[in-house]
């Protein structure tokens, strides 16, 4: 990626197919590089900053098409540069033309992730904030998106400022003390620091017990259905999503794959997959299918056991982890009178009716009730990011080896130096500490135009 800041940068910011489409420029003569292709009532070099103007954009003595010109200037513009955002109508065609004649008149064409590069070069925004730019686009129900707004808004961010400059005071003091180590000046007193130590501890494991909601909710629940042969999974899974999504018949062993689908469920998207059935066979597919059925259930958050509500009994119970929810399901009430019209009993069995829909809201309910996401619309900080989670896990490494160091009364070079690695991976996360290669990992990852 390329990280030279004296360019004019241009791409698209808005996807195609739209009536309307945005077109970004960001850079030192940016709106100088727009006025020559564009004619209205007045140059946008002379115009003040902050308004929209309408006018055309030619190409000599052809018209481009008719357009609203939008003008910023720096430091107050998204990347902290002038900037200027072109609408015009959502023709691939006109879009590409606008684009080709303003890398004529001195621009270039935006990288991945360039803008949002040039805004945190800038200090607009720390580096966990532009991360939840993409996560935000990416957002696809209510609770993903709350995750997405509270860490763009810098909750997260002030959380684990205030944490690091807490941190860095005392390191601070521990390194004083070093300059003084002959006259043996004890600068930061002991049992005031491991408090602090146990008070940092408390807080960065505390986000990182967080990661398993935010990493869900982020990615999708992983929801596993799992059963006997022709127990009804796939007929569940095209019910619970609304479509038929996976292949059904009254044929044993007719999934062989696992086949995976999101759903939104009140503002939490579920990934749900549907398994090859668990049995005995001598079928190698089949088997292929069960072991990865297998694996599919050791990964999942919730585990949806289907049986036969004619013989509930028949099916053996499936241990899950601690950190995993069963959801037990008896299927084809329609076929068994003597349950019909149960919700949940008191061993916590739904009873439903994949093919009539009987039931299947109260599983719903269920479902949505195994997840807590009264915190995240709260504002609460809820770590989703896998970069930061591992950043976290690598500081809660060193604040163990900090507190071992001061129990053991080593020396206060041994405990700076430990203070120091905790500080380094919670600057890796805002972005106090980075690198090229680091930040090339993160924006590549971005839209053209973010």
């Amino acid at each position: 990626m390329r990280f030279d800041q004296h360019d004019i940068i241009v791409a698209p910011a808005t996807a195609t197919g739209g009536a309307i489409a945005v077109i970004r420029v960001s850079g030192e003569g940016a709106v100088e590089c727009c006025d020559r292709i564009f004619r209205g009532r007045t140059s946008l070099a002379a115009a003040k900053p902050y308004t929209v103007h309408y006018g055309e954009i030619v190409d000599g003595g052809r018209v481009l098409d008719d357009v609203l010109v939008t003008i910023f200037r720096a430091p107050h513009s998204y990347t902290g540069e002038d900037g200027v955002e072109i609408s015009v109508h959502g023709s691939r065609y006109i879009v590409s033309e606008v684009m080709a004649l303003l890398v004529r008149h001195g621009a270039r064409m935006a990288t991945a992730g360039e803008f949002s590069v040039r805004a945190f070069l800038a200090g607009k925004m720390d580096l966990s904030q532009a991360e939840a730019v993409a996560d935000m686009i990416a957002s696809s129900s209510r609770a993903s998106h709350s995750l997405a707004s509270t860490q763009m808004r810098g909750g997260y961010s002030a959380s684990l400022a205030e944490l690091r400059a807490k941190l860095l005071n005392v390191a601070s003091l521990v390194e004083l003390e070093l300059d003084f180590a002959e006259e043996e000046v004890e600068f930061a007193d002991r049992s005031h620091l491991a408090a602090m130590l146990d008070d940092a501890a408390a807080q960065i494991n505390h986000l990182c017990d967080s990661f398993r909601l935010g990493n869900a909710i982020k990615e999708g629940v992983a929801t596993v259905i799992v059963g006997e042969p022709n127990v009804g999974k796939s007929t569940l899974l095209n019910r619970l999503v609304g479509e038929e999504r996976a292949m059904t018949s009254d044929i044993a062993g007719t999934t062989r794959d696992t086949v995976e689908v999101m759903c939104n469920i009140d503002g939490v998207v579920f990934r749900f997959v549907d398994t090859a059935g668990l049995r005995d066979t001598d079928d190698q597919l089949e088997q292929m299918g069960i072991d990865r059925t297998m694996r599919a259930l050791e990964q999942a958050r919730i585990v949806i056991q289907m049986v036969d509500a004619n013989d509930p009994e028949q099916s053996e119970a499936i241990v899950v982890g601690a950190e995993q929810t069963l959801i037990r399901v008896a299927n084809k009430i329609d076929k068994c009178a003597a349950s019909a019209g149960r919700g949940a009993d008191a061993d916590n069995t739904i009873y439903i009716s994949a093919k009539s829909g009987e039931g299947v809201d109260e599983l719903r309910r269920q479902l949505r009730a195994t997840i807590d996401t009264e915190r995240i619309y709260a504002g609460e900080t809820v770590i989703s990011n896998g970069r930061h989670y591992e950043a976290l896990e690598h500081a809660s490494r060193a604040l163990q080896q900090a507190r071992r160091a001061l129990d053991d009364g080593l020396s206060g070079e041994l405990l700076s130096e430990e203070l120091r690695e905790i500080l380094h991976h919670l600057g890796e996360i805002t972005g106090e500490v980075t690198s090229q290669d680091i930040l090339t990992n993160i924006f590549s990852k971005f839209c053209i135009g973010k």
